[in-house]
């Protein structure tokens, strides 16, 4: 089944959205491809170039290196030196040899990465297949700048040496001859040897042109200077001569060799660069969703639309350039709802939404990614059936409405399960009721085939079909009221207003006009259209409010989960607390107990020996002070414990971002004489001052400023061990001393990711500071110049830094960051 019309994509904008991908294309290999993409109908071929592009985006994403250089198309040159004879051109060797590297580099990536891993591009990179022997040909004939080798044949050499000769015997006589003629006056003493024809000549003013015998070969434009081949040197010129046909002979014989040497592989390079080229269309594909917000989609092989914050991405360009943002669109068309009926005041937003379906379906069954959100699903369509804008035509003879005519037959006579059927303002065109009333039966007939559709329109009765038949749904576009402004927002559901009258009135029609056009209308139909706009206001205040209550709602569960999890961590802690103080107080009791078992056997035993007495009392006494909690243990431990558990409820309560009342005894601003070091380093520093969001801290001799997120205190006992270490002065000194010796006024961030090279450009500056360092250099690379201006944004907010620049173009340039410190 076709596509209907011909001209769909020209239609949908598909065409433009070619054009646009065009640009992310390397060569011309993948511009063909891309000129071949066409509309699929297997959903097998759909997910296979949408699962190519999906793993595509993921090299993007994971930033590895796959090779995107030197894609040459190369077929035509393979098909040509198919022929018996023919050879390879000078020119075509050298994009011949370094696309020939790219597709070694091609299949090199995909044997370095993991066996699982990118399973779609491994299969294309399989249609790969090269041949050493085809490199060994190419580097014996040719330089790495792509030029002929002296040493490709013996006979070449022989013919280039001897040319070089023969042009170095030429050029002494003459350099000889051009100077006597300057010695002579007939020359000027800033002349010198060119060539014209090949051949070496002197340049003579045309007053002299007898005085040097020869043949003249040239003259300038203005006649006043002639090209003089002096007659003892016409020999010679012709021997040169000679020779480079010599050299283009022999270099036609190698040309034709390395021909015949890559003719027996033809099948197999065509196949290699195909599949080059498919690459080319693939990573196109990627770096422009990459770069519009486009995806791969949750896919499904039957027709289902189930879209989320879908756009138009030719709209969204469009805006984009006049710093606005298309509004997205969400829409769900299956089985139980097939056929969206769209209502809505004019220019409200339903052809860019009838637009945006169809675009989006289209790119999407041409392997194309598509910008909507993850959760989206697309299904699979066998066609598309488009109706919108006029068709009307002179040649044939056809109206507006006769278009729309020849439109509605075709639909019912192919439309079906399988089809998607996207038709803008249905039934307009002639006389409204007799076209309402044929819109009314084609869209039950369609209904009844199964097909899904979007349509538009302003007819009543159309609504009523879609409130009323099983398989079609009513949507509006929802207008704000107030502000007399569409929203351009889609609401499935309910039918749309047109608004005619508030946007007659918005536009200044007198009252009276507009009073009288309600009473010929009818009032049934303007009760009608205000009671529908009463349901969507209503709708839309319901709708708000019930989502601000889902939205307390889940508040309150996850606040109400968090405290039933504290207030069963509290209760463990207290069960567990309430145990350890039984079992603690159980053995007290027993101690106790046998204390005073062990006193009363001893009393007896010495019949209340005095001196036994009064020990056993003393030893009674101390274990007393021990209950009352005089070691430690008893109360005090138990107070210990349930501070404990307080303390962990307070990481609980952090734990889910609850608050916790905070100790009296919060944490000190840093102030002048606290002890400090930066973080990372070892060295300790004092405070001298804390000033303007900045602190100067004294590190032995040196005195420097630094934002107070970079230090951490350290205690008094670290600031004293340290300096203790050898005495303060030198170990300051030695360590300096190491430091300026081991120091390199040079660092390289080149590969690193953004937040890495600025954690190390910083740390490197601390360090410059610390040995006083006067000039420094970052190698940052060129690239698209985002890392370099990150650093050099940085640099700005350093105090110490006297002014940076680029270094000089012969060492570097804009790669790198020449820094100047402050003397």
């Amino acid at each position: 089944m076709k596509n209907y019309p011909e001209n769909i994509e020209e239609k949908l904008g598909f065409d433009r959205v070619r054009e646009i991908l065009k640009h992310f294309t390397l060569s011309n290999l993948g511009q063909k491809q891309l000129e071949a993409v066409s509309f699929t109908q297997a959903p097998a071929e759909v997910f296979r170039e949408q699962e190519e592009t999906a793993e595509f985006m993921q090299i993007l994403d994971e930033e590895k290196s796959f090779p995107l250089d030197h894609y040459a198309d190369m077929i035509p040159v393979l098909e040509r030196i198919r022929i018996e004879g023919a050879a390879f051109m000078t020119g075509e060797l050298p994009p011949l040899k370094r696309s020939l590297e790219t597709l070694k580099q091609v299949t090199r990536f995909f044997d370095e990465q993991e066996p699982g891993d990118f399973p779609r591009l491994r299969k294309v990179s399989g249609n790969i297949r090269l041949f050493p022997y085809l490199f060994e040909v190419l580097d014996k004939v040719l330089t790495a700048k792509g030029a002929i080798r002296d040493t490709a044949t013996p006979a070449l050499r022989d013919i280039r040496r001897r040319l070089f000769q023969q042009k170095k015997t030429v050029s002494g006589a003459l350099e000889g001859l051009l100077r006597k003629a300057q010695h002579d006056g007939w020359v000027g003493k800033d002349a010198s040897l060119t060539i014209r024809g090949g051949r070496m000549v002197i340049p003579v003013p045309a007053t002299h042109k007898r005085r040097i015998p020869g043949l003249i070969l040239d003259e300038s434009a203005s006649g006043k200077t002639v090209f003089i081949e002096p007659a003892d040197i016409v020999e010679r010129n012709n021997d040169i001569r000679a020779l480079e046909f010599a050299e283009r002979r022999e270099i036609e014989k190698i040309l034709t060799d390395l021909a015949d040497a890559f003719r027996p592989y033809i099948k197999e390079l065509t196949e290699a660069y195909t599949a080059l080229g498919r690459f080319d269309l693939i990573q196109a594909k990627a770096r422009w969703a990459e770069e519009n917000d486009a995806r791969v989609p949750e896919t499904d092989d039957k027709p289902v639309v189930h879209w989320v914050q879908a756009v138009h991405p030719l709209l969204a360009l469009n805006l984009k350039a006049e710093g606005r943002e298309a509004v997205p669109l969400d829409i769900s068309l299956d089985t139980e709802q097939r056929i969206l009926m769209i209502s809505g005041p004019n220019a409200g937003g339903k052809s860019v939404c009838l637009q945006t379906v169809g675009l989006l379906q289209y790119m999407f069954q041409c392997g194309i990614p598509v910008p909507v959100k993850e959760t989206s699903r697309f299904g699979v369509f066998e066609a598309l059936f488009l109706d919108f804008g006029d068709e009307q035509s002179i040649d044939n003879d056809l109206s507006t409405y006769s278009s729309r005519l020849l439109n509605m037959k075709y639909f019912l006579k192919h439309a079906g399960p399988q089809t998607l059927v996207l038709m803008d303002e249905f039934g307009s065109g002639t006389e409204p009721m007799l076209g309402a009333a044929i819109a009314e039966v084609v869209l039950q007939r369609l209904n009844r085939t199964g097909t899904f559709g979007v349509i538009t329109t302003h007819y009543t009765n159309l609504k009523h079909v879609a409130a009323s038949e099983k398989g079609i749904t009513n949507g509006a576009m929802l207008f704000d009221q107030q502000k007399m402004q569409p929203l351009y927002r889609l609401d499935i559901g309910k039918p749309g207003s047109s608004f005619a009258f508030e946007m007659a009135r918005k536009m200044g029609l007198p009252e009276d006009l507009l009073q009288e056009a309600s009473g010929r209308v009818g009032e049934e139909h303007v009760l009608f259209d205000k009671h529908l706009r009463d349901i969507l206001r209503d709708k839309r205040y319901w709708e708000n409010k019930r989502r601000r209550i889902r939205q307390r709602e889940k508040t309150l569960e996850v606040l109400l989960e968090k405290y039933e999890i504290e207030l069963k961590t509290l209760s463990k802690e207290r069960k567990k607390i309430i145990e350890e103080a039984r079992a603690e107080a159980s053995g007290m009791l027993s101690e106790v107990n046998r204390k005073i078992e062990n006193t009363i056997r001893l009393i007896r035993e010495t019949q209340a020996d005095k001196e036994k007495t009064k020990t056993a009392r003393s030893e009674l006494e101390s274990l007393k002070k021990k209950v009352a909690g005089g070691n430690g243990t008893g109360v005090e431990k138990l107070e210990r414990k349930i501070h404990q558990a307080g303390s962990r409820r307070e990481a609980i309560a952090r734990k889910h971002g609850e608050p916790v009342p905070q100790k009296k005894t919060g944490k000190r601003e840093l102030a002048p004489g606290d002890k400090v070091r930066l973080k990372g380093q070892e060295i300790p520093g004092e405070i001298m001052q804390v000033s303007d969001g900045h602190v100067l801290v004294a590190f032995g001799i040196m005195t420097t400023s630094v934002v107070p997120e970079r230090l951490e205190r350290v205690t008094e006992e670290e600031y004293r061990r340290y300096h203790r270490q050898s005495g303060h002065t030198s170990t300051w000194s030695d360590t300096l001393r190491q430091k300026r010796l081991q120091f390199r006024p040079e660092i390289d961030v080149r590969g690193k990711r953004a937040n890495e090279a600025l954690q190390e450009v910083m740390d490197f500056l601390d360090e410059a500071v610390m040995v006083e360092a006067r000039n420094v250099r970052i190698l940052h690379g060129k690239g698209d110049g985002i890392l370099r201006q990150l650093i050099r944004d940085y640099l700005q907010t350093v105090d110490l830094v006297a002014r940076y620049h680029d270094e000089h173009v012969d060492r570097g340039g804009a790669g790198i960051t020449v820094v100047e410190m402050e003397g």
